[in-house]
């Protein structure tokens, strides 16, 4: 085979990977785009976006990760005379 050139089975498999991430890259977008019309309703109802996807990042961590975020936060900020 030349460089760049892929035969037979190969190709076949490969035509399939690139399908299949192309499809979830597809599914991606759509949920990206929801997830921004779900904060902009937020916002719309007087939520700060940034403030809420924050808040989802710091929901989704466990207990353990997100206190250790707080204390590094509160340590900085103190440091920094901002609390």
């Amino acid at each position: 085979m030349a460089d760049g050139e892929v035969g037979g089975n190969a190709a076949a498999v490969l035509k399939g990977y690139v399908e299949r991430v192309d499809r979830l890259m597809e599914e991606r977008k759509g949920i990206n785009d929801d997830i921004k019309d779900i904060i902009a309703e937020a916002k719309a109802n007087g939520f700060n976006g940034p403030a809420v996807r924050r808040a989802v990042r710091m929901y989704r961590m466990e207990k353990e990760k997100r206190d250790e975020m707080i204390a590094i936060d509160d340590t900085y900020l103190a440091a920094l005379g901002l609390i």
